[in-house]
């Protein structure tokens, strides 16, 4: 087997959602594995400002944050994609009119139109996401750096005409429970897999990724060998290669175990 490039998504992939931590055995494999000179990069949906004390939780070769938005390798900024402050002004407008609530998430920290929130999904978010939370005025937005933001709707919000008033500068990515990421248009976790073998002049055969929710999609589609873990969103399963275990089952393990990763054999 020769050099291969690993993509992990964090949340419910590496992250176990149960109990908040990375498996040892997930540790120990991709410590494996970049000793026998495989990448190792992380493809998260959380922009920079939502990574925190996690950059130290598993070794790496770089960073793809933002749903594409941010590409990072080896400490070098590759590519870096921010919404303008007419985009921000004109989204924080559009939440306050459709009765929603939005997190901007930038390189830096999280941003809200209001420090409270009406939705309990909001509130958590507000507590655990981002690394700071700072509260901004829609009428005098300051000069801030945000790739993308989360937003919460109920059967109280106008969820239509906030996505309306996106087009055509972002696209939606459905998460389910009422929470949606808006994502610039044209970039995804499989746009910012092809910087990296592009840098590194690699093949989409070289790479592997490993995931469990919708906002893999595009990289499932992308990539041909595709890891699904244990506990996962079905629309993942017709673009799956493998279907490995769960996080707490040592799923990353079992998967690159079985897929030669840990041994240099396929």
């Amino acid at each position: 087997m020769g050099r291969k490039a690993l993509f992990f998504d964090v949340d419910g992939t590496l992250l176990s959602e149960v109990t908040g931590k990375v498996p040892n055995s997930t540790k120990r494999a991709i410590s494996i594995a970049r000793s026998l000179g495989h990448l190792v990069f992380i493809n998260t949906g959380r922009t920079c400002g939502g990574v925190g004390a996690i950059r130290e939780l598993v070794e790496n070769d770089g960073w793809l944050c933002g749903c594409g938005t941010s590409v990072e390798a080896e400490g070098r900024l590759l590519y870096k994609k921010s919404l303008s402050w007419e985009q921000i002004r004109k989204i924080s407008r559009s939440l306050i009119a459709s009765d929603m609530d939005g997190i901007f998430e930038g390189s830096e920290a999280g941003y809200v139109l209001t420090l409270d929130s009406r939705f309990e999904l909001g509130k958590r978010i507000r507590q655990n996401v981002m690394t700071a939370i700072c509260c901004i005025d829609p009428d005098h937005i300051p000069d801030i750096d945000v790739q993308k933001l989360c937003v919460i709707g109920d059967e109280k919000s106008h969820k239509e005409l906030f996505f309306s008033s996106l087009i055509p500068d972002m696209q939606v990515i459905e998460r389910g429970g009422g929470l949606y990421e808006c994502v610039p248009v044209g970039h995804s976790k499989a746009t910012a897999i092809d910087i990296i073998l592009k840098e590194y002049r690699m093949t989409i055969d070289d790479a592997y990724v490993f995931g469990d929710s919708n906002n893999d999609i595009a990289m499932f589609e992308h990539v041909p060998n595709a890891v699904l873990m244990g506990k996962h969103s079905p629309e993942l399963e017709p673009y799956a290669s493998f279907f490995t275990r769960t996080v707490e089952e040592d799923g990353i393990w079992y998967a690159m175990e079985s897929l030669g990763l840990l041994s240099g054999e396929q």
